[in-house]
């Protein structure tokens, strides 16, 4: 064995962390309140029983079923810090349209405070819509998905809106967590702007595209997946963990982060502290997910709610990855329950 393979099946094994601790940062959640800055999207569902091919094209015709609009990118984040019991301050756009009335009807029904949610007419709410077929009495499949997107800027009385609304937020917040899907919620010089605001508590950030144009915007740590880390460095990582770490370190000291949460779907995930060797701390549950939609936006809330509860990074990496691995188990957009995560946590204790 090399110095270089060992070095790192050093570092794969992550340092044991204390269960009880955990589970008590976990029932703490309840005390936080989070702010959350970002693209609000609606992720529809459309669900049909497959009648036959059709005679015009190759291709399968439904009998509609049913259909289900259901929060998506950052509104998922605030759905999963919703379920996870914290109170949440959305601050976001959407458009007066189907979709937008959905999303918001769907946090009124949480008891969620949707004043920041404003309403912008003649402007579309991102909606993902996934048709899905399958015979009777089986679960359905996707076949299809058809993105809408807004055409244009958000106009800028409403982002003075949002401006205002968000400092008025962050006076009672103890996180704020930007959910960047890349809709003009949240861009970066705007965030930049406002860093002064946030000083003392925790800023997490998920950003789709632009993860290094936050840097300078006083963010504290940030949650990419993988994929998105190998675009930015334009490279492929796979089982290079070498290549890994160089994304990595160098990512989080460009853009001065205390934590850079990298998740890598079955391979588990990498933690990337300042002063500190990387941490590989493997898939919780079955590396056979279900489903991995929205599953960054389950670990974005779990990561930030756990540091904002006074947890290590270490920690918070911990509650994220058991967040996540139950979150996969499930079919759609889903999230987690601060019961079930607790539950989770001391079903690890017993078995540990």
């Amino acid at each position: 064995m090399t110095r270089s393979s060992k070095s790192a099946k050093a570092r794969s094994s992550a340092p044991a962390v204390d269960l009880v601790a955990l589970a008590e940062c976990v029932e703490r959640f309840a005390s936080m309140t989070v702010v959350v800055l970002g693209d609000f999207v609606a992720d529809v569902f459309e669900s049909g029983e497959i009648s036959r091919v059709s005679r015009e094209a190759p291709v399968l015709i439904l009998r509609h079923r049913k259909v289900q609009i259901v929060p998506g990118g950052g509104a998922n984040s605030a759905n999963n810090f919703a379920s996870l019991g914290a109170k949440v301050l959305p601050i976001t756009a959407v458009g007066d349209d189907e979709s937008g009335n959905a999303l918001i009807a769907a946090f009124r029904e949480r008891k969620v405070d949707v004043r920041g949610v404003l309403k912008v007419p003649g402007w579309t709410t991102p909606t993902k819509k996934r048709f899905l077929a399958g015979w009777a009495h089986t679960v359905g499949q996707q076949v299809l998905r058809v993105d809408y997107e807004p055409s244009g800027d958000i106009p800028d009385g409403v982002r003075k809106k949002l401006r205002g609304l968000l400092k008025s937020a962050l006076k009672k917040a103890n996180a704020l967590a930007i959910s960047d899907y890349g809709f003009g919620v949240a861009p970066p010089a705007e965030v930049r702007q406002l860093a002064r605001l946030r000083k003392g508590i925790s800023v997490t950030l998920d950003s789709r595209y632009r993860l290094t144009e936050f840097a300078g915007a006083g963010v504290t740590a940030a949650t990419p997946n993988e994929p998105e880390l190998e675009e930015l460095h334009h490279t492929r990582i796979g089982r290079n963990l070498a290549e890994l770490e160089r994304c990595g370190l160098q990512t989080r000291s460009q853009m001065k982060l205390d934590s850079l949460l990298v998740t890598r779907g079955s391979d588990g995930m990498a933690l990337f502290q300042a002063g500190a060797e990387t941490i590989h701390i493997p898939v919780h549950g079955s590396d056979q997910a279900v489903d991995v939609t929205g599953a960054g936006d389950t670990v974005l809330a779990a990561f930030t709610l756990a540091l904002a509860c006074g947890g290590t990074a270490l920690e918070a990496a911990h509650i994220a990855n058991i967040a996540g691995g139950l979150v996969v188990m499930k079919r759609g957009t889903a999230t987690v329950s601060r019961e079930e995560l607790s539950e989770a946590i001391r079903g690890s204790a017993s078995g540990s």
